[in-house]
């Protein structure tokens, strides 16, 4: 319901940091550049719960060839907006708002990093990161950051929302593994929603063959 509040058009994007050209992207720029697709991911929140989400969008990849990282860019930070009379919850000063997160270069160039604008054949609804969200389907759902406005190429790891709030329950790297649990929700297994099925949790959520070299 509060969602509903958000005004999604016009939105901007900018990216900034180490790149060669830097720059703000309208909505429609998207439509107009990228090879939009869809592919359907699974999606596994740390609370031990799972569901398979057809997104549309294009890779991440596409997105920063645009800008050219420079070489010594580490990692990708990524900032929602900041708009607390719209979404109360930023009224909570305590908390290190807007919502911040991050990937390794490599993490952010793999094939899989998806930048999803629709999902289930419609565009996102704002309850889901209207307009433009992350998806990345090996890591824990909390990493695959909603409603974008900046995204920053830099030479450093960066402190990030939830393992700034809560380090000990919430890691930077939040790749699904069945054999570290989390203090609240033990990730041997996961539940489909809708279904309610129980199945073993998959190491990388299933997507080890394209992602464990990166952390070989």
């Amino acid at each position: 319901f509060h969602a509903q509040a958000l005004s999604t058009r016009p939105w901007k994007l900018e990216i900034t940091g180490l790149v060669n050209k830097p720059r703000t992207f309208d909505l429609d720029d998207f439509y107009h550049l990228m090879d939009v697709e869809e592919r359907l991911y699974r999606l596994r929140c740390v609370e031990a719960w799972a569901m398979a989400v057809p997104w549309t969008g294009f890779p991440l990849k596409a997105l920063l060839d645009i800008v050219e990282p420079k070489s010594n860019a580490t990692h990708v930070a990524m900032t929602t907006f900041y708009k607390p009379f719209t979404a109360q919850g930023q009224l909570a000063f305590w908390r290190p708002w807007p919502y911040t997160e991050a990937l390794t270069i490599e993490e952010a160039t793999n094939e899989l990093t998806f930048m999803a604008l629709g999902m289930y054949g419609h565009p996102l609804r704002k309850q889901h990161g209207a307009p433009i969200r992350l998806v990345v389907p090996w890591k824990y759902g909390f990493k695959s950051i909603k409603s974008i406005v900046k995204i920053e190429l830099i030479d450093y790891q960066p402190l990030t929302f939830w393992n700034t709030v809560l380090p000990l329950e919430y890691s930077f790297e939040a790749n699904v593994d069945p054999t570290i649990n989390h203090p609240r929700w033990l990730q041997k297994t996961e539940k489909m929603l809708g279904t309610g099925e129980v199945h073993k949790t998959r190491l990388y959520n299933g997507y080890e063959k394209q992602v464990a070299h990166l952390y070989s």
